[in-house]
């Protein structure tokens, strides 16, 4: 798939500029044409010998460099390439991009080209939260600039959460799905997966047996038909897919929160089994067993995230799929769903305990919408997956 690509490989200053060396060799591998760029305080963690004797190109850093000009020009540099992969993206580098500031080569690059953006942020966890962080990238996003990661993880300076740039075959993926020349190409697509989990107090919670399978499934679906995809995933089971932007939360309320921070998009996919119900109260410290009376749980209603979709009247999808996990009566049940939800359709399917589908690698869904009840053979989840994203390609189509 990458083979005879040519991408432009901005390295920015940072510590997870080391993994840039890998990424190089990866996509090397894969026959791609690899021509770096090095932002100087990238230097400072990765030296140019070794990105030019990996990459088997001379590496490119000056703005001002009359030989590189009068050879190529930094414009025609951006332009020759399929794809820019800017990776690790510093904040200082995407905050340079969103204000329009062009002070070295790498923004200029960034500035003057008309080449489709992949960046895989890497920065401390406080600086990926903060609010000006969080507000150039969801400009760039609105630009159609691509991101990959960034992870979850322990950090250089000693803390943890998310902030950890993408691993280098994270990046082979997103690069790949971006290359795609799939009905998809160019569709910006969110998918909600896997559980919510209520907290009770600090060890117990409420949630439910939903293992996330579905929903990853759908998201390598639409990857493989050239979408960018937020997959936006509650605690699941299964590890998210490659080739996404993954947002993790774990109760509804913030599920909600990210999926507002994800619009707008062409198509939203919500298939997390959200909790209806979360404690109204919730415990600051355990929840101790005495010998008085059981504690009673006073229930509150969780945001309704499809309704609150489909009935948006500014900026909502173009298509909002809903699933409907039912025990009795699928398709009434269902089809009552779809019209009191206000979505497009709603995938709906059995989930009696005697299916063994919760959790189960198979599925048997019916599809609803405008046009009735269409049922679908059982088969396994992947299956399912990308028949429903060739039908929601073939309906933007």
């Amino acid at each position: 798939m990458l083979a005879g690509k040519r991408i432009l490989l901005i390295i920015g200053g940072g510590i997870a500029a080391y993994k840039s060396l890998d990424l190089i060799r990866r996509l090397r591998e894969r026959g791609c044409t690899v021509v770096p760029v090095m932002t100087g305080a990238a230097s400072e963690f990765v030296t140019p010998m070794s990105v030019s004797a990996l990459a088997g190109q001379a590496v490119h850093s000056e703005l001002f460099d009359l030989t590189s000009e009068a050879e190529m020009g930094h414009i025609q540099l951006s332009r020759t390439a399929d794809l820019i992969v800017v990776a690790p993206a510093t904040a200082d580098l995407m905050g340079k991009v969103a204000g329009g500031v062009a002070g070295d080569l790498a923004s200029t690059l960034l500035m003057a080209t008309d080449t489709d953006v992949l960046m895989a942020p890497a920065m401390n966890v406080r600086m990926w939260l903060h609010p000006s962080v969080r507000r150039n990238v969801n400009f760039l996003a609105e630009q159609g600039v691509g991101f990959v990661g960034p992870n979850e993880g322990d950090m250089a300076c000693g803390e943890f959460g998310p902030g950890r740039m993408a691993e280098p075959m994270e990046i082979v993926s997103a690069i790949e799905a971006r290359l795609a020349d799939g009905p998809l190409k160019g569709r910006r697509v969110l998918v909600t997966s896997g559980p919510t989990h209520e907290p009770i107090d600090p060890v117990r919670y409420i949630a439910n047996r939903s293992s996330g399978a579905q929903g990853t499934a759908i998201a390598k679906a639409l990857v493989k038909l050239g979408a960018e995809v937020i997959f936006v995933t509650g605690p699941a089971d299964i590890a998210p897919p490659s080739g996404v932007e993954v947002v993790k939360v774990q109760s509804a309320r913030e599920m909600l929160e990210a999926v507002e921070a994800a619009l707008p998009v062409d198509v939203a996919i919500m298939a997390a089994a959200v909790a209806d119900w979360r404690v109204k109260s919730q415990s600051d410290s355990k929840i101790k067993k005495g010998s008085g009376p059981l504690p009673v749980l006073e229930f509150a209603e969780n945001p309704d995230i499809l309704a609150r979709v489909s009935l948006m009247e500014k900026g909502r999808p173009g298509l909002v799929v809903g699933f409907a996990a039912e025990t009795d009566d699928v398709i009434a049940h269902a089809t009552a769903k779809r019209a009191r939800k206000g979505c497009d359709w709603i995938v709906a399917n059995d989930v009696s305990p005697e299916t063994g589908i919760m959790g189960g690698s198979e599925n048997a869904v019916v599809l609803i919408t405008d046009a009735g009840a269409d049922p679908w053979p059982r088969m396994a989840k992947q299956a399912v997956a990308d028949k429903l994203a060739e039908r929601i390609a073939a309906e933007l189509t």
